[in-house]
């Protein structure tokens, strides 16, 4: 049959070495600082805000013509 490992020997296994912690400690400072770089520049590079800007325009009206056909309603009140 199989042998469970010894506590001892688990312990061993499970543990990383102070190198490597370490090591995947300073990658992880590097990323956020990396990360908090970029979006620094991304925040000063955004566009400014303009003013305000008005256009004004002249619009010329249409010739007109008269009406073809006039009609006269009258309405009267009731008694």
């Amino acid at each position: 049959m199989l042998e469970r490992p010894s506590r001892e020997q688990r312990s061993r296994s499970r543990r990383r070495s102070p190198v490597l912690r370490v090591l995947l400690i300073g990658a992880a400072l590097a990323l956020a600082i990396l990360l908090g770089i970029a979006l620094a520049q991304t925040l000063d590079e955004r566009p400014e805000e303009g003013g305000i800007v008005t256009s004004v325009r002249t619009l010329t009206p249409l010739s007109q013509q008269g009406p073809v056909r006039t009609v006269t309603v009258t309405v009267t009140a009731p008694p």
